[in-house]
């Protein structure tokens, strides 16, 4: 997986932070022990890797503007979920990580996406795709569905998720 920048006129046809339940995106990060922090609508959002409306993580707080897409909400989230203890007790901007994490990372987002009402798998492959994430195979649902039994073997062994896909509401401990 690379994500690179989609075309700006795709930008506007994703899903962003007030599309969803404000108490249910917090209840499920809060699940992990992440807190939801928003920021003012012209605020630099603090933490965030990439800028702009991007999501960011200092600590254990997921920090996040209006204009936040769902999907970066989640793919933050999940590198919190993924990386070690260690690199979540200096977490502040950038989660770090190898490629064999950053796509349990992208497979952990989309399990996590069934547990937002409004969003779901089939929206988050959509937007995934249209954001700008390229996968070999051409698509997010190709990737998850044909190419990522990597991705889920890691958080198997990471015990992120159970034998059946299903997110164990853990983190990463080593």
């Amino acid at each position: 997986m690379i994500q690179t920048t989609a075309k700006p006129e795709l930008y506007d046809d994703v899903m962003r932070l007030p599309d969803a339940d404000p108490g249910q995106l917090a209840s499920l990060l809060s699940a992990y022990g992440l807190q939801l922090r928003s920021v003012g609508p012209d605020d630099e959002i603090p933490g965030s890797f990439w800028g702009d409306e991007e999501a960011g993580l200092i600590g254990n707080e997921l920090l996040v503007r209006a204009d936040t897409p769902l999907h970066s909400l989640l793919h933050e989230a999940c590198h919190y979920v993924c990386m070690d203890r260690d690199r979540r007790d200096g977490l502040d901007t950038d989660a770090g990580g190898d490629h064999d994490e950053e796509n349990a990372v992208c497979y952990l987002q989309v399990l996590l996406a069934d547990f937002i009402e409004s969003f779901g798998q089939e929206r988050m492959f959509r937007d995934m795709d249209r954001w700008g994430y390229t996968f070999r195979l051409g698509s997010a649902r190709a990737w998850f569905e044909h190419d990522a039994d990597d991705a889920l073997a890691w958080l198997v062994e990471h015990s992120l998720v159970d034998d059946r896909h299903q997110p164990n509401w853990t983190l990463r401990e080593y």
